[in-house]
């Protein structure tokens, strides 16, 4: 059985970070362990999110590193380089989690690919509606969705709209997924990104100049 890292960054925000383990309880198929890559939240922070993953009970780990601005690529790596699974999936700390997340990610996992996904953004007023209530399941027609199509899930319309490419346009690391090996044959994310921007772009540059 393929052991499976679920990775997820998060920097000084406990009550999104709360709502996302809340969501991994659900779902279908619970990944193997559970790696908080912290980019330097406080102390304080840093105790809240250790609660409420005792809360949970998720086999976690947690990493951290001092706060000297956004420096997303080293926590990640940091976190992959103590993760135990075979294949990677990385997640923003204030993604909920559709029920079936983890288990889509296998479904589609393959030796040297690249697995980018989507996500359903809302609106400051519903985000505040959802911090109060700590509701993590969503309707499609429901309101405070602002790109309403991604909080479909089909099977069939994601054969049809999802495809390969070499295009580096739109690349996030925010919902992603990979074979570990593959990561480590690239040494994984560029350490000298810091700063926000396109650390991410050039991981995958790097990837599809590798033969990926």
């Amino acid at each position: 059985k393929m052991k499976v890292s679920l990775i997820i960054t998060t920097y000084n925000s406990p009550k999104f970070l709360e709502l996302v383990l809340k969501s991994i309880t659900f779902q279908t198929v619970l990944p193997d362990e559970v790696i908080i890559a912290d980019d330097g939240s406080k102390r304080e922070i840093v105790e809240i999110n250790l609660k409420n993953l005792r809360k949970f009970k998720l086999n976690y780990k947690y990493v951290w590193q001092e706060d000297k601005g956004f420096r997303a690529a080293l926590i990640r790596n940091k976190a992959i380089l103590i993760s135990r699974g075979d294949y990677i999936i990385g997640i923003d700390g204030d993604m909920i989690l559709h029920p079936k997340f983890i288990e889509d990610h296998i479904k589609r996992a393959k030796p040297n690919r690249y697995i980018q996904g989507k996500r359903v953004l809302l609106t400051k007023e519903k985000t505040h509606e959802v911090l109060k209530t700590k509701k993590i399941k969503f309707s499609f027609w429901e309101r405070g969705l602002i790109n309403r199509k991604n909080a479909i899930h089909s099977n069939f319309l994601s054969k049809i709209f999802s495809k390969s490419n070499l295009n580096l346009k739109g690349v996030k690391a925010c919902n992603f997924s990979m074979f570990k090996k593959d990561i480590l044959k690239i040494n994984g994310f560029n350490n000298n990104f810091v700063g926000w921007g396109r650390e991410d772009s050039e991981f995958v540059a790097r990837f599809l100049n590798n033969g990926g």
